[in-house]
């Protein structure tokens, strides 16, 4: 069995953002980056799947060599091997540029089952693994809290508003795990020192068959800036006529948000 996971590279919830010099994007030379961590989690299932129906475990990522040491992360938990798609700038593919290219990378790995976190925790998008399914073909659920594998297909239990229901899925299959699916282990030292051995296969977009400018996003960005970290706590009085003419006004107005 061949189990991929999608390992996303993300800044640390915990670093301290800053606006580049050029006000459209971050600045992210004091950023320190870590596996996203719902993806964190499709990995320890991963392993646990793979100890418990044979094969191997392999993820898959995209963006620089930089990224390579998040995905030694993935290979200490105990990840055989790892395929990365070199792109420098990953943000200027788009989701659908990022899924496409992953879905390449899959692809040449004939897996039996992929798995990825539910959401990548910059820019929560809760896209690109749908994306890669859909582009693969692939049946899948997102948001699952619990796999059992069986013959041919897998149960998940998957997580919706207000309770959860059970599915049965046809392998091969992509689900996206959420929290509460397990506990992900800490590598220890003799696995991390194991996955400085472990294959990291480097492929380009090209060799993937891929045009990187077919790839490219249409969005484009004017101006960013950081939310305002201060608190107005402004209170609203007078008839209820009055105080929503008030608030609109500050929203036009004061917030530019109407």
């Amino acid at each position: 069995m061949v189990i991929a996971v999608l390992v996303k590279q993300v800044p640390d919830t915990a670093s301290t953002f800053a606006i580049g010099s050029d006000q459209k994007s971050v600045d992210t030379a004091n950023l320190k980056y870590v596996m996203s961590p719902y993806d964190e989690h499709a990995v320890e299932e991963a392993i646990k799947i793979r100890d418990e129906k044979g094969g191997e475990a392999v993820v898959v990522s995209l963006g620089g060599a930089g990224v390579k040491e998040t995905i030694r992360t993935a290979l200490a938990m105990g990840v055989d091997r790892a395929v990365l798609v070199n792109e420098d700038n990953p943000s200027e593919l788009g989701h659908l540029g990022v899924a496409q290219a992953l879905a390449a990378a899959v692809k040449t790995l004939s897996p039996d089952l992929v798995l990825a976190g539910k959401q990548a925790v910059d820019d929560d998008a809760s896209q690109v693994p749908e994306r890669v399914a859909e582009i693969l073909e692939l049946p899948h659920a997102s948001i699952v809290t619990k796999i059992e594998m069986g013959d041919g297909s897998a149960v998940v239990e998957r997580e919706i508003e207000g309770g959860n229901y059970e599915i049965e899925v046809p392998l091969p299959g992509l689900f996206t795990t959420e929290k509460g699916i397990n506990t992900p282990r800490y590598p220890t030292l003799p696995n991390i020192m194991k996955a400085k051995k472990k294959e990291i296969k480097d492929v380009t977009l090209d060799e993937l068959g891929l045009n990187r400018d077919e790839l490219k996003s249409g969005l484009s960005v004017d101006s960013m800036e950081l939310p305002r970290q201060e608190r107005l706590n402004n209170v609203l009085d007078g008839e209820h006529a009055d105080t929503v003419k008030q608030l609109v006004s500050a929203l036009k107005e004061e917030e530019k948000v109407l």
